[in-house]
Order: structure tokens, then C-alpha cells, then sequence
């Protein structure tokens, strides 16, 4: 396998780095992140100018990528700069939509790459403890139309999405993969409540109720009951998303940490000649190499049969979960104090990988995914 990117993905890369670089720094990225807003509308429309959400989709969808390295490209450089700008759930939804649309639907994936509409991903329950397929929201028929009623957690960006993509049950077992319909639900539709909080890492997410929200067939993404396996491979593609973003993390809370360790003195010389740290660094450098083989080959088996790229995405998920925890803990301690204090970056990154094991899935979760799937 060449593990080269090509001549397209390298520039890509180049520029999305630079941009962050010159454009998001760490005070512009702390500034937008407690804003009320949670992430800045003028930089997202940047993001877009530059291609980079366009780099998400293939050719047929109106992108110029779409394959597991464009996404493991991008949210690695936007990793090293902590972006907060929207993007795993535009990846998501998107995808989903391109995946499952039909020619209606799909026309809204051109203004997500324009960076003209904000779309959310409202799944997650507060009781679901990560499972996929367990879904109590409930959508059912009554004459032409649907009736939704239930509940998301932890919806990113929820405030300010125009539009919701929505797991609902309208049949089976609360559990059961069967019976799971997709909506695509306007964040402003009557019976739509939506109560925002900022998150411990920056930026914003929300609790979304549905009391009684009417909607029409045309809400109905792919075929009622059929939802289950266009929202894996959906949230299978923001898993990607997620553990490429570690990787560029923890690329950065390496780089901080070995600055330290040169320039940092005790007894009148670095701190980073003794043995001990030098070993304690080594170990932890191999770690995150190990990480970043485990998004490769993730990224390399997305469009492969959905065994084999459910079961590379979760050992990268728990990969990251385990080692973004071990480059967190170690590089604070190696900082020591100063490691945990608000104007340190550092800490937030940190925050950041601790966080990012929560997302889609945690380090046990994925553990106990990847040996189920093995079985069956």
C-alpha cells in the first residue's frame, strides 16, 4: 500500500495548514470558542472559499474528494488548529444526505459546501450509552403525514443549524436496527425545541424535544424503516472525522511538549537531557504513531464492505481513545503545573483529546464493537 498522499491531498493539506496557521490562532480560536455564537460565520465561509468543505464530497455531489483520506486530511489540519467551525456535522449529515437523498435533498449539499446552511446531527439520547441502533424518538403515520416526539442530547451546534437530521423509531424494539427512519427536520418547524449550552472543550451544542412536529414524506430521507445502515455509514465517516483530528492534536501537544522539555531548566541544564523523560517522550511519540497507522487504515477501508470498514473505524476509535488519554495525561505532567493553566494551549488540547474519546462512541464502546463484529 502507498501510504503518499497524492499531489492534490499534499496541497490541500498545505493550504488548510497555512490558513489555520496565519488565521486561527490560539487567541482567535479561544475567542470564538466561548462566543455566544460558538464559532465564527465569517471564518466558515473562509473554510468554504478555500475548497476544504468541498474537499469532503465526491465530484457527483458537487465536492472535489470524498474518499476516507480527504477526510482524514482535512480534520487532521483542523485538529492542530482546535477549529470549532462546523464541519464533523456537515461531513456527516452530508454524507448521509449524498449517501440516501433523493435529487431534492440533494440539492441542499451545495449550499452546505458553499457554507450557506448549517446542518446538525440530532441522534444521540440521553439513555442510549452510545448504541447505534437504540432509538426511542418516535415518528408515526397519521393520514399523509408524520408525527415526531422524543428527544436528542448533546445536538453540535443545535442553535444554530437550519436543519436537523433526525433518527426516529416507526417500528421494531427500541434497540432494533430495523425500523430506524431518517428526517430531515427544519430546525424552525412548529413543535421544535431547542436550549443551547457551551461545552467544556469550546464551542456550542444543544438539547433539542420534538413535541408533535408534523412533517411530509419529502422530510423522509431514503426509505422509512431503512435508516440503520445509511446512518452508520454516516457516523462511520465522522468517526474517521474524529480520530484524524486526535492525530493532528496530538501532533501539536507533542510539539509544545518537546519545546518544553529543550527550553525548561533544572540544575542549570534542560530538563529534557534526563534519561528518564527522554524515555517517558519516546514511549509516547511511538503511541501516537501507532494512532496515526490506525486512522490509515481507516481511512483506507471506508468504501470497503461494511464488516471491514465498521471494524477499522472502531479499533482507530479505540486507538485514539486510549492514546489521545495516555498524550494528555503525560504531556500535562511533563509540563508539570503550568500544563494545567487556562492560557497554557496546551490544556486545551488536551481537553480537546479527553473530549474527542466521548464523541461517536467511547474507548470501550469501540473495544466491544470491533469484537462483536468479529463475531458475527
Amino acid at each position: 500500500m502507498n501510504f503518499q498522499h497524492t499531489e492534490d491531498r499534499r496541497m490541500l493539506a498545505d493550504t488548510l495548514n497555512r490558513f489555520v496557521s496565519e488565521q486561527y490562532g490560539f487567541e482567535t480560536r479561544d475567542r470564538i470558542a466561548l462566543s455566544a455564537h460558538g464559532f465564527s460565520t465569517e471564518l466558515w465561509g473562509r473554510f468554504a472559499e478555500l475548497g476544504i468543505i468541498g474537499a469532503l464530497f465526491d465530484e457527483a455531489h458537487g465536492g472535489f474528494g470524498g474518499g476516507g483520506f480527504d477526510i482524514a486530511v482535512v480534520f487532521e489540519s483542523l485538529g492542530r488548529g482546535l477549529v470549532v467551525e462546523p464541519f464533523l456535522d456537515t461531513l456527516i449529515v452530508g454524507r448521509a444526505i449524498a449517501r440516501s437523498g433523493n435529487d431534492a435533498q440533494q440539492a441542499v449539499l451545495g449550499e452546505l459546501i458553499d457554507g450557506s446552511r448549517i446542518v446538525a446531527l440530532a441522534h444521540g439520547e440521553p439513555d442510549s450509552h452510545y448504541e447505534l441502533a437504540r432509538v426511542t424518538t418516535r415518528a408515526q403515520r397519521s393520514g399523509n403525514t408524520w408525527q415526531l416526539n422524543g428527544a436528542k442530547a448533546v445536538v453540535q451546534h443545535g442553535e444554530h443549524a437550519s436543519l436537523l437530521l433526525v433518527s426516529a423509531r416507526t417500528s421494531g424494539a427500541d434497540h432494533a436496527q430495523e425500523g430506524i427512519t431518517l428526517f430531515l427536520v427544519p430546525r424552525d418547524a412548529a413543535g421544535v425545541s431547542v436550549r443551547g449550552y457551551r461545552k467544556i472543550d469550546g464551542g456550542r451544542a444543544a438539547e433539542v424535544t420534538f413535541d408533535n412536529v408534523t412533517l411530509g414524506d419529502d422530510a423522509v430521507l431514503g426509505a422509512a424503516g431503512e435508516g440503520f445502515a445509511t446512518l452508520e455509514y454516516a457516523i462511520g465517516c465522522g468517526v474517521l472525522a474524529l480520530c484524524s483530528e486526535a492525530v493532528g492534536a496530538m501532533d501539536v501537544a507533542k510539539d509544545h511538549t518537546l519545546e518544553y522539555l529543550r527550553t525548561r531548566k533544572q540544575f542549570g541544564v534542560p530538563i529534557g537531557s534526563f534519561q528518564a523523560l527522554q524515555h517517558r517522550m519516546a514511549d509516547l511519540l511511538l503511541e501516537i504513531e501507532q494512532a496515526r497507522s490506525a486512522v490509515i487504515n481507516a481511512a483506507a477501508a471506508l468504501d470497503a464492505e461494511r464488516k471491514v470498514r465498521e471494524r477499522a473505524v472502531s479499533a482507530a476509535k479505540y486507538s485514539i481513545g486510549r492514546i489521545g488519554a495516555r498524550v494528555a495525561e503525560e504531556c500535562i505532567q511533563l509540563h508539570g503545573g503550568i500544563g494545567m493553566t487556562w492560557e497554557l494551549p496546551l490544556a486545551h488540547y488536551a481537553k480537546r483529546l479527553v473530549m474527542i474519546d466521548h464523541q461517536l462512541g467511547d474507548e470501550d464502546h469501540h473495544l466491544e464493537r470491533f469484537v462483536a463484529l468479529g463475531a458475527a
